[in-house]
């Protein structure tokens, strides 16, 4: 399966993904065009939601939150993520939406 959402890069990868703030829970949703959709419980007020974020790829990848930085999108829904030291096996194992 290719990940559409995904560019390995020296050093690490670039995760390409739409938020979708103030959901029930977080957790991974599927594929929204070439994005991995993630749904944030937090709030996009004051930073909480890409807080959030962080936390939670960092915690599904682990990896430390300092492996994970928002390299773009810091005030929309679609980001763009640099993950130091991630591969396209561990992606693909830690965040691939099932089904």
């Amino acid at each position: 399966m290719a990940l559409t959402w995904y560019s390995e890069a020296p050093g690490g990868g670039l995760l390409r993904i739409r938020v979708q703030p103030r959901a029930g829970r977080t957790e991974i949703a599927g594929v929204h065009g070439d994005r991995l959709r993630i749904r944030i419980a937090a709030p996009p007020v004051d930073g909480a939601a890409n807080r959030e974020v962080v936390r939670f790829l960092a915690r599904r990848l682990r990896l430390p939150r300092s492996a994970v930085e928002i390299r773009s999108g810091h005030k929309g829904r679609t980001k763009s993520i640099w993950v130091r030291g991630l591969d396209a096996r561990a992606a693909a194992s830690a965040l691939a939406p099932e089904g």
